[in-house]
């Protein structure tokens, strides 16, 4: 028998708010379009006519060299969420400036903040890949072309978050701010089914997440954390913990909510050489999935304040993001 479908379950969300007007429930669901169109690319690969696999002769703004389905899914989001009426303008990974919509479409009162191709460097060997979003609204008092300021708000400002992971299953993890759902895509019928309710972030979770590559550079607090973590059952924690690294965040984060975990994406001297402040993007990557790790009764943090706090000062600023059960990430705070 047929399960909940995504659409049916945001209805009944959108019903227990009787001044609702269901422009962000169509929103969402020209997200999920824009992912099922994304996810059908992903499955032809180097069979596809377009060719989505490989790498372009083109560079993003953060000078990153942009692989083929990076355009091509940037450019889905950007058609499968413009015409509806509903979104003001966009920002996304893949666009150096906001994305403002034709002057002959209506406006809506909703930003859209999107990474469509989280770990894009795991493309050609066929790793878990993802896309990321987040949805905030317009201030009241907004008209016309929406502005950068109006962007530039704190991650707590969100009104939907979410991702897509794209792996053996097709499955988007969402929130509105009451519970994180997973719905898995059944693809004989098109639709995406409830699987997953009420994610709740475990606690006693053995698993890490982090990249060792940059250990030397770790700082302090990070440092002895994962000494005391690594030193195994003869050690301080007393039992044996597993580093994981996919080189995506969405693909560690849905383990860490599906089972368990801390992810560790540090500040560390490598990055500041670079002139950089984190590895990832604060709007669109760090802010929904801090969104959606707190609503599972986890929390994020950039090392100082919680992730969703922080007061954004551009568009593709980085961050730092340490997320997990909150015991764990207070261990790991006080390790210094």
């Amino acid at each position: 028998m047929l399960g909940t479908t995504i659409t049916q379950f945001l209805i009944e969300e959108q019903r227990r708010y009787p001044s609702a007007t269901g422009d962000l429930t169509s929103v969402i669901n020209d997200i999920v379009t824009a992912c099922k169109t994304i996810a059908t690319a992903m499955r032809y690969g180097a069979l596809s006519d377009e060719e989505v696999l490989g790498v372009s002769k083109s560079q993003n703004v953060q000078g990153e060299t942009q692989k083929k389905l990076d355009i091509l899914a940037n450019d889905l989001f950007l058609r499968r969420t413009e015409f509806g009426g509903h979104v003001a303008g966009m920002v996304s990974e893949e666009m150096d400036e906001i994305y403002q919509l034709p002057e002959h479409l209506p406006k809506g009162r909703y930003l859209l903040l999107y990474d469509p191709v989280d770990g894009s460097s795991n493309i050609n060997d066929t790793a878990t890949i993802g896309t990321i979003f987040s949805i905030m609204k317009r201030p009241d008092e907004a008209s016309g072309r929406p502005t950068i300021a109006e962007f530039l708000q704190p991650g707590a400002s969100q009104v939907c978050a979410g991702y897509t992971v794209y792996g053996p299953n097709c499955m988007i993890v969402m929130t509105t701010g009451n519970s994180v759902n997973g719905f898995t895509l059944d693809p004989l019928v098109g639709e995406f089914i409830l699987t997953h309710e009420n994610i709740r972030v475990r606690a006693n979770s053995n698993r890490i997440f982090i990249n060792p590559v940059f250990s030397q550079l770790w700082e302090e607090p990070v440092r002895t954390y994962m000494q005391a973590c690594l030193a195994g059952p003869d050690g301080p924690r007393e039992r044996q913990f597993e580093m994981r690294w996919s080189a995506g965040a969405v693909a560690d984060i849905h383990r860490l909510l599906l089972n368990g975990g801390t992810y560790i994406s540090p500040l560390h001297d490598a990055l500041r050489k670079r002139g950089l402040a984190g590895q990832l993007r604060l709007l669109y990557e760090v802010s929904p999935l801090a969104f959606l790790v707190e609503t599972a009764g986890g929390v994020a943090t950039d090392g100082v304040r919680p992730v969703l706090d922080i007061q954004p000062d551009s568009i593709h600023q980085r961050s730092p993001m340490i997320a997990g059960h909150p015991d764990e990430v207070k261990r790991l705070l006080a390790s210094a």
